[in-house]
């Protein structure tokens, strides 16, 4: 289980690449990024396929992100997300969080274990709403559960 500390070392960066982010303005990661740049990040879409998200231009890969991010956000299938870890330990990322709430999520076992292996604090799964201060109830109702079950990081 991950540690709360690498939770909010994460948390406490200001500039955020999430990679992954629907084109689809409906979609969960479209609400999550909306919602993390109105709570003070500096948020940077990346994708491969679209031009901007949410009116921002998005960068193809981690590697063209300029200025350097505090951390990237993976809102990908696991197998992406083998490759792009790769491309966050080239760009010099030390931070990342593999979303996850139901089911896999982002986590891939063997992205975990590149990035531990190349120095990167990882989130294997979680949902960031949990953490931050500012979410909306439902969200902290699922921190909660998890206290309760034992599953939540300390």
């Amino acid at each position: 289980m991950v540690s709360r500390k690498v939770i909010d070392d994460f948390l406490n960066g200001k500039r955020i690449a999430m990679v992954g982010v629907s084109r689809n303005e409906k979609d969960f990661s479209r609400a999550l990024y909306r919602d993390l740049a109105r709570y003070g990040y500096e948020m940077t879409p990346v994708h491969s396929e679209a031009d901007e998200i949410e009116g921002a231009p998005c960068a193809k890969r981690v590697q063209d992100v300029i200025p350097a991010v505090d951390g990237v956000l993976l809102m990908t299938k696991p197998a992406v997300t083998d490759e792009v870890v790769k491309d966050c330990v080239e760009a010099g990322v030390k931070r990342v969080w593999m979303y996850g709430a139901v089911g896999p999520g982002a986590v891939s076992k063997s992205a975990v274990e590149y990035c531990e292996a190349n120095g990167v604090d990882v989130v294997p799964g979680e949902c960031p709403y949990m953490f931050l201060d500012q979410a909306p109830w439902f969200h902290k109702l699922h921190g909660f559960l998890l206290k309760i079950v034992g599953k939540y990081p300390q």
